[in-house]
């Protein structure tokens, strides 16, 4: 009896480094979502004080809003069939530009950088020094950066799609030599400044402004890097995608950040309502005076508990339904993660944006769009495989040594941030400005290093999954 045998439909295979950088990306997503940011959210709620509560939430939710001006943006200019001219969008965005910039220097020379201040005593109530408002409820420089952010990146797509109009090119260039040349120096930027910030080569009177400049410039570069190679990438599928980013704009980032802003405003009348209810008010409230209600009280630890586990969850069943529609919606789940990516990033800056904790904010801040964007540029095969080879024991090593190198430099890099008391500890040590050793900086340039040489080789190698 003849057997015939049906030749199956591969999957699509990739190359070992290509797979690697998307693990990577997918796990640092992972843990930003799941673990800091309900992890940020309990601590600033089950604080002695909700003013970290307030700020925190303000912030989340105006860049997360902003985020989704920027995606209704980008959905105007480069629809099928555009709603807005972009020469119109770009004088809009030139605007909106100058005016965050103006807010942003002014609240930075003037020092008057929160709102209400702890003179402020208008229409009080519950206390409060503003409404019900608790001094330095409002950073003011996160809404300064906020602006300027939505100005620059309209002025950006606006000139990126009147380039359009004259060339109807719709490939994916790739990588060119302007996101090359923004990546490469934004990442010698980094280097430079955290050398800089653990041995102190410049004058003690020069060496903050000097390191916020480098890092300043280091992060307008990665932003103009990834959102170039977000353009490119989104372009020659532009059709498939332009709903998927509606969905992640309007039905994530303007939701999340929507909650957020209700989260700022009810956050303080919540306790004064909450406080005095028979079982509820004793779980979910923690006065120290029971004659100052609700100005000495903050949410328990068993409110904190639940907020957490609800955004955990909700991060977490976002993150499933992302590994569901990997096959059939791959577009949407590439685009919509190094989005999310690129959020988080700004968001990082926005929540820390006091003298102290700013540099190393805008260092993660870079970091991360550095990474959001190499992941864009993966998304697009540039591990492609010339020949197959076998794994083998060399391969396996390659794969284990590199994902061991890079997790261990990312936990030392982490663990360089200097966010005071507001954060929990570094889990490394980095005794900074003093003669003790720089414990997280030596382990992150050691495993940095060994990662980057075991990668080139498994890059080399052409290894296939």
């Amino acid at each position: 009896m003849q057997q015939v045998t049906q030749k199956r439909e591969l999957p699509e295979r990739m190359s070992w480094a290509r797979a690697m950088i998307f693990a990577i990306g997918f796990f640092l997503l992972s843990a930003i979502l799941v673990g800091q940011i309900p992890g940020y959210v309990y601590n600033a709620m089950t604080a002695s004080s909700l003013v970290e509560f307030e700020r925190g939430a303000f912030s989340l939710g105006l860049i997360c809003l902003a985020c989704f001006a920027v995606i209704m943006v980008i959905e105007f200019l480069f629809d099928p069939k555009p709603v807005v001219p972009p020469a119109m969008l770009a004088g809009v965005g030139s605007i909106i530009a100058v005016v965050g910039l103006a807010v942003t220097a002014v609240v930075s020379l003037t020092g008057y950088q929160s709102f209400p201040s702890e003179k402020t005593n208008l229409l009080s109530v519950l206390g409060g020094k503003f409404l019900w408002f608790q001094a330095n409820a409002i950073d003011l420089v996160a809404v300064g950066l906020v602006i300027l952010f939505v100005g620059l990146a309209t002025v950006f797509y606006s000139v990126l799609a009147m380039g359009e109009q004259r060339n109807p090119d719709r490939r994916d260039l790739g990588t060119t030599p302007v996101i090359r040349v923004g990546l490469i120096i934004s990442s010698l930027l980094l280097i430079v400044f955290v050398y800089s910030y653990n041995y102190n080569p410049f004058p003690a009177s020069i060496q903050p402004l000097v390191l916020n400049v480098i890092l300043g410039v280091a992060v307008f570069l990665a932003l103009g890097a990834f959102a170039l190679r977000l353009h490119y990438l989104m372009r020659p599928v532009r059709k498939n995608v332009m709903s998927g980013l509606y969905a992640v704009g309007a039905l994530g980032l303007a939701q999340t950040g929507a909650l957020f802003i209700v989260l700022w405003l009810v956050a303080y009348p919540l306790l004064a309502l909450l406080h005095p209810l028979p079982v509820l008010g004793p779980y979910l409230t923690n006065c120290t005076r029971a004659t100052a209600i609700p100005t000495s009280c903050s949410f328990s630890q068993d409110a904190g508990y639940l907020i957490d586990a609800i955004i955990s969850s909700s991060f977490f069943g976002a993150l499933l339904a992302a590994i569901w529609a990997w096959k059939s919606n791959r577009n949407l789940v590439v685009v919509g993660s190094v989005v999310i990516t690129a959020v988080i990033a700004l968001t990082a800056l926005v929540l820390h944006t006091s003298a102290t904790a700013l540099p190393t904010a805008m260092m993660l801040c870079a970091a991360i769009l550095v990474l959001a964007t190499v992941w864009s540029m993966t998304a697009r095969r540039e591990f492609a495989v010339v020949g197959e080879g076998n794994l083998g024991c060399l391969g396996q090593w390659l794969i284990m040594g590199t994902c061991l190198f890079v997790y261990l430099s990312a936990f030392a890099f982490f663990s360089m941030a200097n966010f005071a008391a507001e954060e929990t500890p570094p889990n490394i040590p980095n005794p900074i400005n003093t003669a003790g050793s720089t414990d997280s900086f030596v382990m992150f340039a050691l495993f940095a290093v060994l990662g980057a040489i075991q990668f080139f080789f498994l890059a080399r190698n052409r290894y296939r999954v």
